[in-house]
């Protein structure tokens, strides 16, 4: 089972930026597809943000971050990031970094929660209007 640990959330005023990162435990997380998804506050459902192929070569953006938000990932570091530019009231939200434990596989944007096998905790992400 691969541990995540996510960290780099905080509180930004409008416009700003932030950059989560996902840390692994193990390198096996170097061939697992990543995703992010957020939930905000009251919503019963995550929504999913993003995700990352195990070799960094393709990536999926729902419409609601396309062009604003980019996710990257370092395999020698055992770490995925999520830049996070423009940010607005919405985006609001608590992190999760999630796993693919099945290698090599990658579904773009067909991802559900329950394709992912691992979740980080959480990093809280508050923007102010």
């Amino acid at each position: 089972q691969v541990q995540l640990v996510e960290s780099g959330g905080g509180l930004v005023h409008t416009g700003g930026s932030l950059r989560l990162s996902c840390a692994a435990s193990l390198r096996t997380f170097s061939v697992c597809a990543v995703g992010w998804f957020r939930q905000a506050p009251g919503k019963a459902e995550r929504e999913f943000v993003t995700a990352i192929k195990w070799s960094g070569g393709s990536t999926y953006y729902p419409d609601s971050v396309k062009g604003r938000f980019t996710i990257s990932r370092d395999n020698a570091k055992n770490t995925v990031y999520l830049q996070m530019n423009s940010l607005k009231p919405e985006d609001t939200a608590v992190y999760y970094c999630a796993a693919d434990l099945i290698p090599l596989r990658y579904k773009g944007s067909d991802y559900s929660q329950s394709d992912f096998g691992s979740w980080g905790q959480g990093t809280q992400v508050t923007v102010s209007s």
